[in-house]
């Protein structure tokens, strides 16, 4: 970005700073522009939004206010409109719609919102809105019941999508999304189309692609979270993740054996399953295309000793823990 007063290219800057909300305190990485000859600030509307979102997020994970993926995501299991289930809410007309584009909801609002997500909480509160008429009444309750039998009937399933992707709310080490393995396994089709790579250079891939997208709008890919072991930063549970995939077909996994007894996993895309851009925005593919640019001629011990230099893998290597998407603003690599 170039100096309203000089014309000159200004060096971006992050730094920690407390930032007020709701009267509530956060401390966030904040970004600007600096021009050094006058010494000014500036930012863009891009960086003004990551900026609020990183107050934003910890706002709803402090206080447990629903993020926008999840109000869309409950509304749309019921196949209702944004009014209808404002109505329903019985919130103002537009409020469920400005709600999933991004504004916070109050407490009492977000309690609501929750509560709708159990589709016999929603049977019950359908029931009672009274401006719904009758055939509406019948049609979405019959979509919630139908929602309660498919559970009952799919419990098992449910569990073990849940555990291969650490199932779990929103947080600083998701990266503020929902898990979410059809993006996951988009992702790791993506780099298996491109690259073709080993295992150990799948994990860092996958790793540097949801922490370049935090580092630029604020929210992961994938809902993923990610562990520093050893070899560096790698999805939890992984090895499941990866056995899922190659079991429902998904992607094809070969084993390679090379000399002095050593075996290679190496990820390749299926010809009748491709990678699907439909899964992704335009700003997402753009970090993928960003992450095959950077790491295409690194083998996978060039990728690890990258990693290894990272402060999220370094503060984290020593007791194997999560590592917070945070770190993404002190990234060496990008």
């Amino acid at each position: 970005m170039k100096s309203p007063i000089t014309g000159k290219e200004m060096t971006l800057i992050r730094e920690r700073r407390s930032m007020d909300f709701r009267r509530e305190t956060f401390e966030i990485f904040y970004h600007y522009y600096k021009c050094e000859d006058s010494g000014e600030q500036f930012t863009s509307t891009a960086l003004d939004e990551l900026n609020m979102n990183q107050v934003y997020h910890q706002y709803r994970a402090r206080l447990n206010i629903p993020f926008p993926e999840e109000i869309k995501n409950i509304r749309a299991k019921y196949g209702v409109s944004a009014a209808k289930m404002s109505e329903i809410l019985g919130f103002g007309i537009n409020s469920y719609r400005q709600y999933e584009s991004g504004e916070v909801p109050a407490a009492a609002n977000a309690k609501l919102i929750q509560m709708a997500d159990d589709p016999e909480n929603f049977i019950e509160m359908v029931d009672s809105c009274t401006s719904l008429n009758e055939d509406l009444k019948s049609k979405y309750t019959r979509v919630a019941k139908s929602l309660i039998k498919d559970k009952e009937q799919n419990i098992e399933r449910s569990i073990l999508k849940e555990y291969i992707t650490s199932g779990h709310k929103p947080d600083v080490y998701s990266g503020y999304r929902i898990p979410n393995l059809e993006i996951f396994t988009g992702m790791v089709v993506f780099f298996a189309q491109r690259l073709q790579p080993y295992k150990t250079k799948m994990n860092k891939l996958l790793f540097y692609a949801d922490f370049l997208s935090f580092r630029n709008t604020g929210y992961s890919i994938s809902g993923i979270r990610y562990r520093a072991i050893d070899m560096g930063p790698v999805p939890e549970n992984f090895q499941s993740l990866f056995e899922y995939l190659s079991n429902t077909g998904e992607i094809e996994i070969r084993t390679t054996l090379f000399p002095g007894g050593y075996t290679g996993e190496e990820f390749r895309a299926k010809e009748e399953r491709p990678y699907n851009p439909g899964l992704f925005s335009d700003a997402e593919i753009e970090t993928l295309e960003k992450v095959v640019a950077r790491f295409k001629n690194y083998s996978a011990s060039d990728i690890v000793e990258q990693s290894h230099k990272e402060k999220g893998w370094m503060e984290n290597q020593d007791t194997k823990q999560l590592i917070s998407y945070e770190y993404a603003f002190e990234m060496e690599s990008f």
